[in-house]
């Protein structure tokens, strides 16, 4: 089936990379794991031989019908979908209650469409109820992000929002010869952890996540100024900073999440919020 550039398709055909990938997952013994574009099949016959059942979500008509062919519905249901409008959360509350072991949740892997990464980073933090850990491959360049750390030419928001739902760990990059056809970019598989740090750090988890856009608002700008501009009055975006150990001419791709969740206590507990 040729690979239609539009849905952002290129299949990986490197077998090593494959039996990599689902070793990634860890024990896949009685699980249930939830496959993001499976296209061909290629990961799906892989996770099939090692779980107790694969959700294989794929949007193409076609692939989908070939994947119903390809599989025993008893191992792989395939669910002819978008990612973005799958229900997790639904998934592991049905097959929780079909499943024998437990209420484990549920794991993910996925070969994911370079031009959609980030809205499927964000819907997957979304459902982290539902989720224990996944193994995905994505462009070189996201992978950096996701991973990077406070300092590096690659930390912002997305690093920040991805890292705050559980930690992240590159395992190892593929070339363009490893998919068909193959992309112009090389790709990254990396490995995330469900395990949210709000209740840790003492953060409200959508206020602090806006908080976080607006600290990333303008990268040019320092974190006062961004803060302000979000119509938290100046005096107190200058009494948190103090309080939280940080100046006004601090970045917000300097700060660790540490340092976010400390400055967003203090602009709580000043009132900044209740004005923005």
């Amino acid at each position: 089936m040729p690979a239609k550039p539009k849905l952002g398709q290129n299949f990986l055909v490197d077998s090593e990379a494959i039996q990599r990938i689902v070793a990634s997952l860890g024990d896949l013994m009685g699980r249930t794991v939830v496959e993001i574009g499976p296209g061909r099949g290629a990961i799906t016959g892989a996770l099939a031989s090692r779980a107790a059942h694969v959700l294989a979500v794929e949007l193409d008509h076609e692939l989908a019908l070939h994947l119903r062919v390809q599989f025993p519905p008893d191992r792989v249901t395939v669910v002819e979908q978008d990612v973005l409008e799958f229900d997790f959360e639904k998934a592991h509350a049905e097959f929780t209650a079909a499943s024998a072991t437990g209420s484990e949740r549920l794991l993910v892997v996925g070969n994911l469409p370079y031009g959609i990464t980030s809205p499927i980073l964000l819907k997957l933090a979304a459902s982290h109820a539902a989720l224990e850990r996944a193994v995905l491959m994505v462009q070189r360049e996201v992978a950096d992000r996701v991973t990077a750390q406070p300092g590096s030419r690659d930390y912002g928001l997305l690093s920040v929002t991805v890292q705050m739902h559980g930690p992240t760990q590159q395992l190892f990059s593929l070339t363009p010869e490893s998919f068909s056809p193959p992309p112009e970019v090389n790709s990254t598989v990396f490995r995330w952890r469900f395990s949210p740090r709000f209740a840790e750090l003492g953060v409200e988890e959508a206020s602090f996540l806006r908080f976080v856009r607006q600290c990333f608002a303008q990268k040019r700008k320092t974190l006062a100024n961004n803060l302000r501009t979000a119509s938290i009055p100046p005096a107190t975006v200058a009494e948190s900073l103090a309080e939280a150990g940080l100046t006004p001419l601090d970045r917000a791709e300097t700060l660790s999440i540490e340092n976010f969740a400390a400055l967003w206590r203090c602009i709580e507990t000043n009132g900044g919020f209740g004005t923005s």
